[in-house]
């Protein structure tokens, strides 16, 4: 199958298995692991930050960011397509007792400006609102096609949050992705940010695992709300091996799924019925929507499927993520699968 659904279907390289096999290990919910301990030493350094905090899931990592950055009944802004407000099942409402405020990207770029996070804002108001307590941003930005922001773009809002005294966090699931299609570096891109959260287990090709950066005392209590949600993991270091291989070496071969990803979306927006600015994808995720082919993207990937394509769609859309186990010679039979399905339609 060729297995466009997500970049979280990546296998681990031999490398990875080899060193994951020989790790040293110790506690980790003591400190004592000691792979564990370089990752999380190396992630701290290529983001220019005091500490990191190495966690099970990108999930689990966002949902501790908000919950030590906020107080229950704050209102949290953030972008109305956003992974955490779409896909995290709520989790800021349960665990952090916070309110979502969900606002609209007007250029649907799914990166939010100043001039649309102002007038969201709750500050001095009196005590029937929710005081704004977080702003969240994404990049890349998964919803809106793997777009980017800019380190000048975050900056800016992070400086006028802090002059709020309101603090940032980014879910930098693909942050590195971002840094590759900028020709700049992860610590550049998020230098503003109160904190990060980055995968390792997605186009890093990480089996899994997440990691949470900020100041020393940011994590240090990140890691007390990690032990109260379960995350606190013993030998780690079996975990952390691989994840460390995917830090130092995986982002230099994202290029390589951006150039995929824009051959599939060149070949996409050539076939009748789909709409597809191929232009704008900077990054390893393609959406195109299909209405005008009178299909629901729920039977062309059931066609997909049968065909040995796996993708996922949505509403009006579908999605594929090109990632390490997606040649060039696999984007082209996608793209001659896809117009094999639509023309099949047409006849």
């Amino acid at each position: 199958m060729i297995d466009l659904r997500s970049d979280t279907v990546t296998k681990p390289a031999e490398a990875m298995r080899a060193a994951m096999a020989s790790a040293e290990v110790g506690d980790d919910v003591y400190g004592e692991d000691p792979t564990v301990n370089r990752l999380q030493d190396r992630a701290a350094e290529i983001f220019e930050r005091e500490a990191a905090l190495v966690v099970p899931s990108g999930c689990m990592a966002n949902q501790i960011a908000i919950k030590v950055h906020t107080k229950p009944g704050d209102e949290v802004i953030i972008e109305d397509r956003s992974h955490i407000y779409l896909h995290e099942m709520g989790s800021a409402s349960v665990i952090s007792g916070v309110l979502l405020k969900p606002t609209r990207s007007e250029d649907r770029s799914g990166h939010l400006r100043w001039s649309e996070i102002e007038p969201a804002l709750h500050i001095g108001h009196d005590y029937h609102g929710s005081a704004t307590g977080l702003i969240c941003l994404e990049n890349s930005h998964n919803m809106a096609g793997g777009t980017v922001m800019t380190a000048e773009h975050c900056n800016d809002i992070c400086d006028r949050a802090h002059s709020h005294n309101i603090p940032v966090h980014l879910d930098g699931a693909r942050i590195f992705n971002a840094a590759v299609a900028l020709d700049t570096t992860v610590g550049e891109l998020t230098r503003g940010c109160d904190s990060v959260q980055f995968c390792l287990s997605k186009g890093l090709g990480a089996p899994v695992g997440s990691m949470l950066v900020g100041s020393r005392e940011f994590i240090n209590e990140a890691r007390a709300w990690r032990k109260r949600l379960g995350g606190g993991m013993r030998q780690a270091g079996i975990l952390a091996a691989a994840g460390l291989i995917a830090l130092e070496e995986s982002p230099k071969r994202l290029r390589e799924d951006h150039a995929n990803a824009r051959r599939l979306a060149e070949g996409l927006a050539e076939i009748d019925g789909i709409s597809l600015d191929h232009e704008s994808v900077v990054t390893n995720i393609v959406i195109f929507d299909v209405s005008a082919t009178g299909r629901t993207p729920a039977d062309i990937c059931n066609n997909l499927r049968d065909l040995g394509v796996l993708a996922l769609g949505w509403d009006s859309v579908i999605r594929m993520v090109t990632h390490n186990g997606i040649s060039l010679d696999d984007v082209d039979l996608t793209n001659e699968t896809v117009n094999k399905i639509l023309i099949n339609d047409r006849r």
